[in-house]
């Protein structure tokens, strides 16, 4: 049986209640679009806020580790054109050595000795401004995949000494020929250490790829979990801005209900 009060306004306590979810799910609402995050606190998902925060790390360290990639590429491009110009300093010793072993030859051995240690020198230089005259560990941190997250490799030392070349002169026919052959063996040195800067390239080439492709997925993987669903908070939008005007028109019918009791006093 109804009773009717004018003490507890039971209708308008309970239009109260509702327009008070309504609110909390319409200022909800407002944060998410605004801030285009559906998780804005722990409260709205904790569970999956753990493991969006693990794939923003994982991003992260991805992301890094295809910067240091890239360092390290253009480390070895360096000396990649450093090699590139040794083995030409290689040839040009190989066609000075050849002039000068020629025993018919009217040139004279001095100069061709004179350009022949200068050439020398260069490729000294050369491999000490490229970082090569030391024999050394090249390591690159690509990912956080423990001992498989780096990528590395040695490189070897390439001066005059390590090629055999640094004592040889062109002076004479005979120290000439001898010279021939040892710079012919410098070529296939100096192209042992071409190969290996070439293969640490490579494997850093298909690292940054591999590494690009895991922060795209690991990031979109992210976004299911953290980003708003903007259709679905929009719809949300329209349906608590109706309830909350149902719902404040509610309240007030139902705060002028009490009013009706009062005639029962007349």
């Amino acid at each position: 049986m109804a009773s009717f009060s004018v003490v507890s306004n039971i209708s308008a306590i309970n239009a109260q209640a509702n327009l008070t979810a309504t609110n909390l799910g319409l200022t909800k609402t407002l944060q998410r679009l605004s801030s285009g995050f559906r998780i804005n606190t722990s409260g709205d998902d904790a569970a999956g806020l753990a493991v969006a925060n693990t794939y923003r790390s994982n991003v992260a360290v991805l992301n890094q580790g295809i910067r240091n990639a890239n360092d390290g590429l253009s480390t070895l491009q360096i000396q990649d054109g450093a090699l590139n110009n040794i083995s030409t300093l290689l040839d040009r010793l190989s066609v000075l050595a050849s002039q000068s072993a020629s025993s018919s030859s009217s040139v004279d051995r001095s100069v061709l000795d004179a350009e022949f240690q200068s050439v020398l020198g260069e490729i000294d230089r050369e491999a000490t401004v490229a970082g090569l005259d030391t024999a050394q560990a090249f390591s690159v941190f690509v990912s956080s995949d423990g001992a498989n997250g780096v990528i590395g490799g040695a490189i070897s030392q390439v001066t005059t000494t390590s090629l055999g070349v640094g004592a040889l002169d062109v002076s004479s026919a005979a120290n000439a020929a001898t010279a021939v052959s040892t710079i012919a063996s410098a070529v296939t040195t100096l192209g042992t250490t071409q190969g290996e800067v070439g293969t640490l390239q490579n494997r850093l080439q298909y690292a940054i790829s591999l590494a690009s492709q895991q922060a795209v997925s690991t990031k979109a993987a992210e976004s299911r979990i953290r980003d708003a669903n903007i259709a679905e908070e929009s719809a949300n939008l329209t349906r608590f801005n109706i309830l909350t005007q149902s719902g404040i028109a509610a309240l007030a019918q139902a705060n002028q209900s009490n009013g009706a009791v009062l005639a029962l006093l007349r």
